[in-house]
């Protein structure tokens, strides 16, 4: 079978510029690949089409041969081309691809040609964790901390070279950060691994730093603690956390916020609650009691007579403020009635008396015993 003519491979004209030739060719290889023609038994060969039509019309001098004299310039020794040279099908696909494997593949690999250059590399980010009171929490805090860290070694000023040089371009990446190896119909990208990635290599590194431009220290910040915070929130210092290798920029510092249990107060969002003991006589009789609040003051709250455990009041605006806002939540009191103990013969005499006068006080525990009777009589039945 006869050759198909290299431009109508490409879908170029004869008089198409270098650079149109790439983008034609840059087209069909992006259209052609075999892996993304896995149901297409003929893309393998159509795609080796391409790079050969590609690999001659890409060189000036292969060109202008092909032109003059179309597939002849390269069957039978007709010359053309480099000297000495002679082109023989197949095409050099390597040649051929990498050229605008970037162009295919650059979102894949890292950007492009260069794109694995890393001059400089982002410091870690840090985490602490900081316990603080409910108080604490309540009207907010400003908070000393010391941050062991990597801190830019002002020695050779983060660049990691002894006095003031500047580091020199990597010899086995050429500052690309990156090299390149040819596997069958593939071009494979892997890290330098003489430089790392950085693209640059020191030949005099700082004594101080070892040539890492950077320096563990211990660090005291400033942290402001939001009034409303709870135990998970999290705190963003931008800059704070490690430095940057050979100058890069620092990482963030991350607080995370632990409130601590409060032996008065009991936290469910911004509402607290409260548990007050009240005597089984301040219970039955009713009156005021005394409970303490979460900004240290005091509320008067009046107990209704014949309360019982368990029975709930609310102090509106009395509980925990919400993080950057206006809202406050409430405060609920819990009542916990007391039963008496280590009583005197007086008090027990006294409580016989009352217990023998109280048959018709009770009315919780009368519909009590009033179900159990029921429920005994119909298993009876």
């Amino acid at each position: 079978m006869s050759k198909r003519d290299y431009y109508d491979v490409l879908g170029a004209s004869k008089g198409a510029s270098a650079d149109e030739l790439k983008k034609a060719y840059r087209k069909k290889a992006k259209e052609l690949h075999p892996d993304r023609n896995s149901d297409n038994p003929n893309a393998e060969a159509q795609f080796k089409e391409i790079n050969e039509a590609y690999d001659v019309l890409k060189d000036a001098d292969k060109k202008a041969a092909y032109d003059r004299y179309g597939h002849a310039a390269f069957e039978g020794g007709m010359g053309g081309g480099r000297p000495g040279g002679g082109f023989h099908g197949g095409g050099d696909f390597s040649s051929a691809f990498s050229d605008v494997f970037d162009d295919l593949f650059g979102d894949f690999m890292g950007g492009g040609r260069g794109g694995g250059r890393q001059r400089s590399t982002r410091g870690a980010d840090l985490r602490y964790n900081m316990r603080i009171t409910l108080e604490e929490a309540f009207s907010g805090a400003q908070k000393t901390i010391s941050v062991p860290t990597s801190v830019q070694c002002n020695a050779c000023t983060g660049t990691g070279a002894e006095g003031g040089s500047e580091p020199a371009t990597c010899p086995t990446c050429s500052g690309m950060g990156k090299v390149r190896a040819t596997q069958g119909f593939f071009t494979v990208e892997r890290t330098c691994p003489t430089c790392s990635g950085a693209g640059q290599i020191i030949k005099n590194p700082c004594k101080s730093c070892s040539g890492q431009g950077r320096t563990e220290k211990d660090r005291a910040l400033s942290v402001n603690i939001p009034a409303g915070v709870e135990t998970g929130t999290r705190i963003r210092l931008s800059g704070e956390g490690e430095a940057g290798l050979r100058g890069g920029p620092a990482g963030d510092l991350y607080i995370f916020i632990e409130v601590a249990p409060h032996e008065i107060f009991q936290r469910e969002g911004t509402n607290l609650f409260c548990r007050v003991p009240v005597s089984m006589a301040a219970a039955a009789l009713g009156g005021d009691i005394e409970v303490p609040t979460i900004d240290g003051g005091r509320s008067r709250v009046k107990v209704p007579a014949g309360s019982q455990s368990g029975r709930q009041m609310r102090l509106r605006s009395k509980g925990m403020p919400a993080v950057r806002s206006s809202q406050v939540g409430d405060m609920f009191i819990e009542l916990a009635v007391e039963t008496p103990v280590n009583l005197t013969s007086r008090q027990k005499e006294l409580l016989r008396e009352f217990e023998e006068l109280s048959e018709d006080n009770n009315p919780e525990g009368s519909s009590f015993f009033s179900s159990v009777k029921s429920f005994w009589d119909s298993m009876k039945g």
